[in-house]
């Protein structure tokens, strides 16, 4: 899914000196963590366990393997993930294969600083650079998420529909809204 919805936008704090990289294996323990606090604190994705550190490095593995960027920003000064962002397949059939699906997790003290912006746009640039990518989806939980929509509206993306009422956690029912932008041609290799 996308942002921590309980992390609204501002401007009021000045960005984090980050370092952007593709993640690897060793960043698996560090994204689990950050990832077991959205799972268990939040909606913005809809597991109720969170995985194990070999399943994490599975998932990234996963990424990495289909030449899709996946991301981690840490600080600068102290090497602290502050978020991770990857570009997944959309759907598994191949017809899909040109469209791809973000998702965002950041650290709470990193919300509202530009982060989950830079981490977006740095995530949809490398999709373009690779050339065959058409689409990229966010689905994003609703209610909740008015941080997450502000920043796929902010880089391009447009509401494109909404599923109702199909997740319950945290004792509620929750939709799910789907953003779309256009990020090339998507035109297949020769």
């Amino acid at each position: 899914m996308s942002v921590d919805p309980a992390s609204p936008v501002s401007t009021t704090r000045p960005p984090p000196a980050v370092h952007i990289a593709e993640a690897t294996a060793r960043d698996a323990a560090d994204i689990q963590a950050l990832y077991a606090h959205h799972v268990r604190h939040g909606t913005a994705t809809f597991e109720t366990e969170p995985p194990p550190v070999d399943e994490m490095a599975l998932r990234i593995a996963a990424v990495r393997d289909q030449h899709l960027p996946y991301l981690t920003a840490r600080a600068a000064a102290t090497g602290a993930l502050l978020g991770y962002a990857y570009a997944g397949p959309f759907r598994a059939r191949a017809a899909y294969r040109h469209t791809v699906e973000d998702s965002i997790y950041l650290a709470p003290q990193a919300a509202g600083q530009g982060l989950g912006t830079r981490l977006l746009a740095d995530l949809i640039d490398r999709c373009q650079a690779r050339g065959d990518i058409h689409q990229m989806i966010a689905v994003i939980t609703s209610p909740g998420s008015e941080a997450s929509v502000a920043l796929h509206r902010r880089l391009g993306f447009q509401v494109v529909g909404t599923l109702v009422a199909v997740g319950r956690k945290n004792g509620r029912w929750l939709d799910t809204l789907y953003m779309q932008r256009e990020i090339g041609a998507g035109t297949p290799p020769a």
